[in-house]
């Protein structure tokens, strides 16, 4: 199937009032599952790399490369996007083959520079057709740069989409990164308050922690596009522990790692159609 565009797979679901899901590569297994998955639930995803896996892999070309790839030769409709961008050199748009959004992530700076580093990327990534998200009022978790319990206040949220020309926007609303059970509560009604002074769809980051019944309620309540990342983690990593402790003499990584693509796929699948329906 031809290689999707986050701005199809966004402006479809808003126009259902529902949303998308985006799912976090790490390894080509993740991107295996999460399309299996997908095809699966007959939902659509975005793959989403990290600049966190970005650095792990030493490159952005090779991960980004193979999800495109895996995209567009997959039963499953996905779009490619690059996510937590802090390093400007990874935005090169001629090295972003496949890429068709970019979150840039200058939260953890002032406001004022939040708005000028996110306004300058913006121009520069429209410029190349690229959709642009952008985080303010800091999602708790990521490596101690963002304050647990901040909360974005609505105005601000409004100002900051019109000074930056950002597309998406993600908001701090009570979820938090790399949270490994789902006792996150969220505040849906602030999540309304920002969708009903902003003009672009909302973001939510840290969806691991939150309850699936809370994710249903927030895509009915402004939220378009919902992060998953940790979850996948913690399926992948139980199987790989589950087979390797079964046979202490395994040494093939095939053995595995397939179980543990299986997990991802099992769980993308169960989460698009429990959340998305």
């Amino acid at each position: 199937m031809t290689l999707a565009t986050t701005r199809e797979l966004v402006e479809e679901a808003v126009g259902r009032g529902s949303g998308v899901l985006a799912f976090n590569v790490i390894t080509l297994e993740h991107a295996e599952g999460i399309l299996a998955g997908a095809a699966r639930a007959g939902r659509p995803v975005i793959l989403q790399v990290s600049e966190n896996a970005v650095r792990y892999h030493g490159s952005a070309a090779p991960l980004l490369a193979a999800c495109t790839e895996l995209a567009r030769a997959h039963a499953a409709r996905a779009a490619l996007h690059l996510d937590h961008v802090t390093d400007a050199g990874l935005l090169e748009v001629d090295r972003l083959a496949g890429v068709s959004s970019v979150m840039f992530d200058a939260s953890a700076d002032e406001y004022a520079a939040n708005v000028a580093g996110t306004r300058e990327v913006t121009s520069l990534l429209h410029a190349a057709d690229l959709l642009v998200e952008a985080e303010l009022g800091a999602i708790g978790g990521k490596e101690g740069a963002h304050a647990p319990g901040v909360r974005t206040d609505p105005d601000e949220a409004s100002a900051f989409v019109r000074d930056t020309g950002v597309d998406l926007l993600a908001v701090a609303v009570g979820s938090t990164h790399a949270m490994t059970e789902a006792t996150a509560v969220v505040d849906e009604g602030l999540v309304r308050r920002i969708a009903a002074v902003v003009p672009v769809p909302l973001v939510l980051h840290g969806s691991s922690g939150v309850p699936r019944d809370q994710l249903r309620a927030l895509l009915g309540a402004g939220m378009a596009k919902i992060n998953v990342g940790t979850a996948l983690n913690v399926a992948f990593t139980d199987q790989v522990r589950r087979v390797l402790g079964g046979d202490p003499r395994l040494t093939d990584p095939r053995k595995y790692l397939r179980a543990a693509r299986e997990a991802v796929a099992d769980l993308v699948a169960r989460t698009l159609l429990d959340v998305v329906g």
